[in-house]
């Protein structure tokens, strides 16, 4: 399947990030896996999406610094001409009661999950306008619509992300660039390594649907969002979360 659109996935070597790139790479698209510490992850994905006939391509870059994440839309740009999708995935997450979070944990998690989406998108919007057309998909969560005890600081850039994209969302509307979120229920991924099983039973237990989510689950909305099938939609934030949250 071809159809010619490039996907930029930032924290794209493990879980959500990976399955997207995975997900889109099979719809045609042709994606940019980033990372930042996980190259072997990485080449694993690379190697994946070439391995059913996708193509893709990795680039190292911290998106909480503005230069790198400069430079990884321009990889993008000069690599495959365009950018016609950013999944502003990337994110760090921390458990933490409120009275133990220091300064700089605090100030990392603004400056990975908030600050990273800001550096990106400014400079993939920048290509976007000029054509006339784009996509930007921004990863939140539930809590950021709900609120998290011990994780305000992560429930607190998870917030901003959804103000973000609203605002943002109204600004480049007459630019034909759809600006969405993606806000994800209790997710099977590597950040659940710190919890226990019973209390990953007792959290399915509270989602109507009796389970958690996969990866799978949020590619697909992702997927839509980055389709010509959500033209007439922005501004929007989709939660798949089994019902946790109505």
């Amino acid at each position: 399947m071809i159809n010619n659109k490039v996907a930029v996935i930032t924290g794209a070597s493990k879980g959500i990030g990976r399955k997207t790139a995975e997900v889109l790479a099979n719809e045609g698209f042709k994606v940019v896996v980033n990372y930042n510490s996980s190259e072997a992850e990485a080449e694993k994905v690379k190697k994946n999406i070439l391995d059913f006939n996708g193509e893709a391509e990795i680039f190292k870059a911290d998106v909480g610094n503005y230069n790198e994440a400069k430079k990884l839309i321009e990889f993008c740009v000069e690599r495959y001409g365009s950018i016609d999708v950013l999944i502003n995935n990337a994110g760090i997450s921390q458990i933490r009661l409120f009275t133990d979070i220091g300064t700089d944990e605090w100030n990392e998690m603004i400056r990975v999950n908030l600050n990273g989406i800001f550096n990106c998108t400014q400079n993939a919007v920048r290509h976007m306008i000029r054509n006339k057309q784009g996509k930007i998909i921004n990863l939140s969560s539930i809590w950021g619509i709900t609120g998290a005890s011990c994780e305000v600081h992560y429930s607190t850039v998870k917030a901003g992300i959804i103000g973000f994209t609203k605002s943002l969302a109204k600004e480049l509307g007459p630019s034909n660039i759809q600006v969405n979120c993606v806000a994800p229920g209790v997710i099977m991924t590597g950040m659940m390594g710190e919890f226990s099983e019973d209390e990953i039973e007792a959290l399915k237990l509270s989602v109507p649907l009796q389970r958690l989510g996969t990866d799978d689950d949020v590619a697909n909305v992702i997927l839509f969002l980055s389709s010509d099938k959500s033209n007439y939609i922005t501004g929007q934030v989709i939660s798949p979360n089994g019902g946790m949250l109505v």
